[in-house]
């Protein structure tokens, strides 16, 4: 996935339901990566469901939202699909796929109410998940002194960086994942209180991490 600008999507796996007319609606919401995520887990919802008469899904992901997905699983054209997906774009989520099953429960809906339906299940699946923010960073390695532990780990908390992996040998060496915004901002700050014996190393590994909305 190519880094680029920050996103807000959900932390994890979420899902509610309710019952329409004697049919029974489950809408679960997940964060995903990749379209390959997004139909493993549209197909693990279906494992889970066998005997459910639909499966109505959306996705979108891509770093610009390129892939953008529905599919109405039986229902009538355009009644399906097509709200769970503007449900997505209507919370401004990101990279999220999205299920609504459905058990028929012997009374027909009408297109109408199958549109109200479904677009109300992925609501309630979207207001049960919890939204974070994704920021763009860089992995870095960060060499230092044994002495400079302390005021390193302050630092690093202080502008909300995730320590991936410590090493310790003849120095230390901290592996971090920094945001993008404040890259430049950190360096110069960790290198100007050590008097500049720390040394900054930018890998190549980018990726995204979570921050609270």
């Amino acid at each position: 996935m190519e880094v680029k600008d920050a996103y807000v999507s959900v932390a994890a796996e979420a899902e509610a339901e309710f019952t329409e007319k004697k049919s029974r609606f489950i809408g679960r919401i997940k964060p995903v990566s990749s379209e390959i995520e997004a139909k493993a887990f549209i197909d693990s919802v279906r494992a889970a469901h066998r005997e459910a008469n639909h499966h109505v899904y959306a996705f979108v992901v891509g770093a610009a939202d390129e892939i953008q997905r529905s599919n109405d699983a039986g229902e009538p054209s355009g009644t399906a699909g097509r709200p769970v997906l503007e449900a997505i774009k209507k919370a401004g989520l990101h990279h999220v796929a999205l299920v609504v099953t459905r058990y028929f429960g012997g009374t027909l809906l009408g297109a109408g109410g199958l549109t109200r339906a479904y677009g109300r299940a992925a609501a309630l699946a979207i207001e049960q998940a919890h939204p974070v923010n994704y920021l763009p960073a860089e992995l870095c390695a960060l060499y230092f002194d044994y002495t400079l532990v302390g005021r390193v780990e302050g630092l690093l908390a202080e502008y909300g960086v995730c320590i991936q992996n410590k090493s310790y040998a003849e120095s230390v060496c901290y592996v971090a994942a920094i945001p993008v915004a404040r890259l430049d901002k950190l360096k110069r700050t960790l290198i100007e209180s050590s008097n500049g014996t720390l040394r900054f190393q930018q890998l190549s590994e980018q990726l995204y991490i979570k921050s609270e909305v």
